[in-house]
């Protein structure tokens, strides 16, 4: 996104690839024998081929049509002809943000800070918090409401998709079906990565499940269907460049489909499909992402139109760490803000990681590194122009 920008003001040089390069028709069958489906051999030359069609899926309306599953009709029929024609399918569930958001399943409506204009997140009970839902930029608090704010529905809740809920569900409808699930359990021991690749690859499984690490470099000329089960999640995560990460990882996932002359598509499940992120991947159109997200950042004064810095702090107690920040936060107030802004502090997203709590300061402004000259505080970790804020 920001690379983006600087090139459309010229301190960039753009580099373009016109056409998606495949292999020769000619070596898909090897490939299938060999199983060495992520390469192409050396002595063929390269096809192109257009991008598959996305068919965006509204699941509000499969829920109103009396579809309960979290597989709308369109995948399971889709799915169902993929196993028909002894070809692959991959199903993708973007679990980072699983159960964290709150949302309407009759109108979509996603609880949101009235401050911030960020997704609120849904933290159950624990010793110094009720349950409910938290800003975690300005520190927000109200409980979880017994009906949507928007529709008067009581189709709202905490909602989360994982891997193991997907492969069962795919077993219940596809009794026959061959499984693979790639994921961070999966993969714990030396080489089940490459063994996990090596068995789809070679069609010992005909439905692979798995998160963000087969959305990029996987080449199976067998997939021809991806399925993404909720494409949502991702977007509710209080992070400025939520949408950018859901745009790239949606993009990369739907290109494992139809990278051979047996074609492919791509059939996308939301809750949310009049998103400008949904909809510029449906058209895999990075230009009009770029417009919208541009416009947002513009608007709310995120790079590239400032800068940012993260200060954080993590202990035991709770209640310290956040004093601790309190007071850097009142010193750098003293200190002089300019033409700066001050978030926080906050509890991170991750609130408690390897049994400590974490807490942050954001600075949002032109130069925000001038002003944390000299700042010393034990284990405080200052991060300037930080890949994300959760």
């Amino acid at each position: 996104m920001v690379s983006t920008y600087r090139a459309a003001r010229g301190e960039w040089t753009p580099l373009k690839l016109p056409e998606r390069i495949l292999a020769h028709r000619a070596a898909v069958a090897r490939w299938k024998e060999q199983g060495a489906a992520r390469y192409r051999p050396l002595e063929y030359d390269a096809e192109t081929t257009d991008l598959p069609p996305v068919r965006v899926v509204d699941m509000r309306a499969e829920l109103k049509e009396g579809n309960s599953s979290i597989f709308s009709r369109l995948l399971q029929h889709s799915l169902q002809q993929v196993l028909a024609h002894e070809q692959q399918a991959i199903l993708f569930v973007n679990r980072r943000g699983m159960a964290t958001y709150v949302f309407c399943r009759e109108c979509g409506h996603t609880l949101k800070c009235p401050r911030c204009e960020i997704p609120l997140t849904y933290h159950l009970a624990s010793e110094q918090q009720e349950e409910g839902l938290l800003c975690h930029r300005c520190n927000y608090r109200r409980k979880m409401p017994a009906r949507c704010p928007q529709c008067g529905s009581h189709k709202i809740r905490h909602y989360g998709l994982g891997t193991e809920r997907v492969e069962r569900e795919v077993a219940q409808i596809f009794p026959r079906a061959r499984l693979l699930r790639w994921d961070r359990s999966t993969t714990r021991r030396k080489g089940a990565h490459q063994d996990i690749l090596e068995r789809f690859a070679s069609h010992q499984a005909d439905v692979l499940i798995g998160t963000q690490m087969l959305a990029k470099g996987l080449d199976l000329p067998l997939v021809t269907l991806v399925g993404v089960v909720l494409a949502d999640v991702g977007l509710n995560l209080p992070d400025y460049r939520a949408g950018e990460r859901v745009f790239q990882v949606l993009t990369q996932v739907a290109g494992r489909a139809g990278r051979s002359p047996l074609g492919g598509q791509v059939v996308l499940q939301t809750f949310q499909p009049e998103h400008y992120v949904i909809q510029a991947a449906a058209r895999h159109s990075y230009a009009e992402f770029y417009r919208r997200e541009l416009a947002y950042r513009r608007e709310l004064l995120y790079p590239p139109f400032s800068r940012l810095a993260r200060l954080e702090l993590r202990g035991p107690e709770e209640v310290d760490i956040q004093q601790a920040l309190e007071d850097v936060a009142a010193l750098l107030r003293r200190r002089g803000l300019g033409d700066h802004h001050l978030i926080g502090p906050v509890p991170c997203f991750f609130r408690r990681v390897a049994g400590a709590y974490r807490w942050q300061i954001v600075l949002r402004g032109p130069n925000p590194a001038a002003l944390l000259q000299d700042l010393m505080l034990p284990d405080l970790r200052i991060e300037v122009d930080p890949p994300s804020l959760l």
